[in-house]
């Protein structure tokens, strides 16, 4: 069995020592050669974590002819927005390397199993290769990981079929032994924890069996707008109706858009475009000059946003959210409704 760790600048330690040990170990109870080793995109020398620096050395280079398993991890940084150091932007950054072909390749070959720790489906996430698919990560990521199409599930250890994720940093170690467990048996991962004097936590969760009573597959983490008809006009309707040139400015780079805005029945319509792809607003709400509406957007990656805005005279400002991300919006009012 090859196990392929991934290594890339920033990446967290526990996230990528604790599977490493589990793979190890395991080896010594199985008459199956296990083959576990860090590797990276350039294959040689150290790459330096997030904690501290600290250097790693690099055993391969990534590579598509060994079939098996492939873990991603997550990053360790800063939690400021923006920031070079932030998690968000090393994860990005890894995902815009070979890295990111290398785990599209991998998500799409039925030979390989993509697992991943802590952020590390958020780097997967970047690469959109789960949109729809059942994943978790770190508690503080998991709005995040909805916004990008993913359906986050709260649970220590997510089991999709051929990706395989995990929650909080040490989750690693349940993650790995897991893994153990079902491509090697229940025997040689019950030795693992014996040896590590450890037991894998909770459920690993499954998408069968039977639904519980009571769940509602429909329930959304987003709020939902309520939206009161009216016949009267809304007061600053010429104020808010034209085209608007916006820049949005994300913790992993900047977006140009351009809004068509108007005010129908008493109701926000709009369209965004952004590099010549057209989309229309959705869950839209007017209320004085406060504007807030959802949106999915495609670069620097594809997210669905939660914005929430003010229009002071040709002057639009405010945030769009997708989690704990937050990113600063600002742009001007460049034509009125029906100018020439």
């Amino acid at each position: 069995m090859n196990v392929q760790i991934m290594l890339f600048e920033g990446f967290d330690l526990l996230d990528v020592v604790a599977p490493y040990e589990v793979f190890s170990a395991a080896n010594q109870f199985t008459e199956e050669e296990i083959d576990v080793r860090f590797v990276s995109v350039d294959g040689g020398g150290d790459v330096l974590s997030g904690i501290n620096d600290f250097p790693f050395k690099v055993e391969g280079k990534l590579d598509a002819s060994k079939k098996g398993i492939v873990l991603v991890p997550g990053s360790s940084g800063s939690m400021v927005d923006g920031e070079a150091d932030s998690i968000p932007m090393k994860l990005k950054k890894a995902s815009e390397t070979e890295m990111g072909d290398f785990i599209r390749n991998a998500v799409n070959d039925p030979e390989m199993t993509v697992t991943s720790v802590c952020g590390g489906s958020l780097l997967i996430a970047m690469t959109g290769s789960i949109e729809g698919r059942n994943v978790v990560t770190h508690h503080m990521g998991m709005d995040l990981l909805s916004a990008t199409g993913a359906n986050a599930v709260n649970a220590r250890v997510v089991d999709d079929g051929d990706i395989i994720s995990g929650a909080g940093v040490t989750s690693g170690l349940d993650l790995a032994i897991y893994v153990v467990e079902r491509e090697l048996g229940p025997r040689i991962a019950y030795e693992v924890e014996q040896l590590f004097q450890y037991e894998k936590r909770g459920i690993v969760w499954k998408n069968e069996g039977a639904l519980p009573m009571g769940y509602n597959s429909s329930k959304r983490n987003d709020e939902e707008l309520t939206v009161t008809e009216t016949h009267e006009s809304h007061p600053l309707q010429e104020e808010i109706e034209g085209t608007w040139e916006v820049t949005i400015s994300t913790p992993i780079g900047e977006i140009d858009v351009t809004y068509e805005l108007e005010i129908k029945d008493n109701k926000l319509i709009g369209i965004a475009v952004t590099d010549g792809d057209q989309s229309e607003l959705e869950k839209t709400e007017a209320i004085g000059n406060r504007l807030k509406w959802k949106q999915q957007v495609k670069k620097p990656m594809k997210i669905n946003l939660n914005f929430d805005v003010s229009i002071n005279g040709t002057t639009l400002e405010g945030q769009a959210k997708a989690g704990m991300i937050s990113s600063k919006l600002k742009g001007s009012k460049v034509f009125n409704k029906g100018a020439v």
